[in-house]
């Protein structure tokens, strides 16, 4: 369903989309942030997912200012490859990668006469959340349990748009209770916690939680529904 482009942020860099096509004229936009195992297999599938469901989804590769090509499956090793990317690109100087997200989000709003929002799991789950602050030309973000997003730093940015998160109460990497303080904290976000761990939306991992997977997402379809109309 989909294929690879190329993209251009405004600095000059360029670095790889994975761009899925619905089968009619898309009635909006979804921009795609990656976990830190690159723009592999299920990325691509949750890509082509939002394409099925009637939306044009642009996945940038947002560890090309690091590395290109990056496709990492799920084991130890694997994560901690991962870990060392992000890291990488967390220490660009700013804007950092958040340019190549905005060239992403205008690229979308370019192919399509609708609204663009944006979607991301695990560090894209992070980078959705900042996207909502610092990104133009966005009228919706989902992140999926973006860690670092409960923070203090983090939790005092300001969205210019309406936000849904969703998060485990199984999940290590994010304790409960900042996922509460942060909800305090952001009165106007949607916040939903599932008796579910980190990852509980890939299937290719030990952590994927059906149940859960299946009503984030159906929650995030209607939260897209009604702001990318």
């Amino acid at each position: 369903m989909g294929s690879m482009i190329q993209l251009t942020a405004t600095d000059g860099f360029k670095f790889d989309a994975y761009v899925a096509q619905p089968s009619q004229a898309s009635k909006a936009a979804v921009v795609l942030l990656q976990e830190i195992f690159g723009v592999n297999d299920h990325i691509r599938k949750v890509a082509d997912g939002y394409a099925e469901a009637g939306y044009l989804a642009v996945a940038p590769a947002t560890f090309d200012r690091a590395k290109t090509g990056v496709e990492l499956g799920y084991t130890p090793e694997d994560m901690n490859a991962g870990f060392a990317l992000k890291g990488a690109i967390e220490n660009l100087p700013a804007p950092g990668v958040i340019a190549d997200i905005q060239a992403a989000v205008d690229h979308a709003a370019s192919q399509c006469s609708g609204k663009v929002g944006v979607v991301g799991y695990c560090w894209g789950g992070l980078l959705t959340w900042r996207s909502a602050a610092l990104v133009r030309g966005l009228s919706a973000a989902v992140p999926y349990y973006g860690g670092g997003v409960t923070t203090d730093p983090e939790a005092q940015r300001q969205p210019a748009c309406p936000v849904m998160a969703h998060f485990g109460e199984k999940d290590h990497w994010i304790p409960l209770e900042t996922v509460e303080a942060f909800r305090k904290a952001q009165p106007s976000v949607q916040v939903f916690v599932y008796e579910a761990d980190h990852g509980f939306n890939c299937d290719q991992r030990g952590s994927y939680n059906a149940a859960a997977a299946q009503q984030a997402r159906q929650r995030t379809l209607d939260f897209f529904a009604r702001h990318l109309a």
